[in-house]
């Protein structure tokens, strides 16, 4: 294993240390935690609070800041952050109109936040939240019951986090995100694993001539194996995966976003997108935005994942467009 760290143990708590101090207009680090939130003071709004597992970044405190989440919480790396952890978010991210969570569906993450609501709400702290499960590859992966939560959550914090700021409730809230979760989903594909530092190795074996469809942002199997081929096929097959989920028409609208797993650089990115763009074309498909970048990596895999949100509101995108004043947008 080569990394540029100290001790794998301190990881994570090095990482948000170095986030905090080089960013220290925007983002604060609570002490003896692992939560970062706002610099500014938390308007009268309702509060977005995300988190997970570390070894996604920017996920999740990339996307702190004003326009998206007020709070995020940072688990050990691929390991779910605690409820008291996640309740030290909640507290530090009301101001009174309650706390809305953007929770990915990971079994630990679903249960330890579910239990940091309690905790709020024992403590007379509104919330409700969102479980985003937007894999298409599988069901019932490892760390999942059900379809996981994977980039697809970058897009809910934007909007979500976009309409927090217009002045909309918890109720309210509650009623977008599930709409647009029911439009949301993501298929992505990988050519090398990523190596968690505490274990020293990497997650799976790949061979060098080898790619794998479907697989997870922790590592987990997807649902083919193959040689490696050109960007244009695999474009073509993560498109028609998506296709048949949407079983959409011509003259539908999408919003589309292209995520780095944390080892492919930009050009591969562009030159994918590119192929995708002229099969999305070819379908007859309106392309309403499109995101290029990284934003919910797997440490150092190289691979890539395709989200579609299919446009059933057109202020959605508007919602996308909007400024912020976050790192990693």
């Amino acid at each position: 294993m080569k990394k540029i760290i100290n001790q794998p143990s301190d990881v994570v708590n090095e990482m948000l240390q170095g986030m905090a101090t080089a960013h220290p207009e925007l983002l604060e680090r609570f002490s003896d935690s692992q939560v970062i939130h706002r610099k500014a003071d938390t308007p009268d709004v309702v509060g977005i609070v995300s988190g997970g597992g570390s070894g996604h970044e920017p996920s999740h405190a990339g996307f702190v800041g004003e326009g998206m989440l007020s709070a995020a919480v940072c688990g050990e790396v691929f390991t779910s952050p605690t409820p008291d952890q996640i309740l030290t978010a909640i507290k530090a991210s009301d101001n009174g109109k309650g706390v809305f969570l953007v929770i990915k569906n990971y079994t630990g993450d679903v249960m330890n936040f579910e239990m940091a609501q309690e905790l709020a709400e024992a403590e007379g702290i509104e919330t409700s939240s969102i479980v985003v499960n937007d894999d298409i590859a599988i069901e019932d992966s490892t760390f999942t019951a059900g379809k996981r939560g994977v980039a697809g959550t970058v897009l809910m914090h934007k909007i979500i986090g976009y309409y927090a700021k217009e002045g909309k409730n918890l109720d309210e809230l509650t009623e977008i995100a599930n709409k647009v979760n029911d439009n949301l989903n993501t298929i992505g594909l990988a050519l090398t694993a990523a190596t968690v530092p505490e274990v020293g190795k990497p997650g799976f074996d790949i061979e060098d001539d080898a790619f794998e469809y479907g697989i997870g942002i922790h590592g987990e199997p997807g649902y083919k194996r193959e040689k490696i081929k050109p960007a244009k096929e695999m474009a073509k097959e993560l498109v028609s995966q998506l296709k048949a989920t949407y079983n959409w028409e011509a003259g539908d609208s999408f919003v589309v976003l292209v995520n780095s797993m944390g080892g492919t650089p930009l050009m591969e990115l562009y030159i994918f997108w590119n192929d995708v763009q002229q099969l999305l074309a070819d379908e007859g498909i309106d392309v309403k935005w499109v995101k290029v970048g990284e934003l919910m990596t797997s440490i150092e895999m190289q691979g890539l994942s395709l989200t579609l949100l299919k446009v059933e509101d057109n202020e959605w995108v508007d919602a996308l467009k909007a400024p912020v004043d976050v790192l990693a947008w």
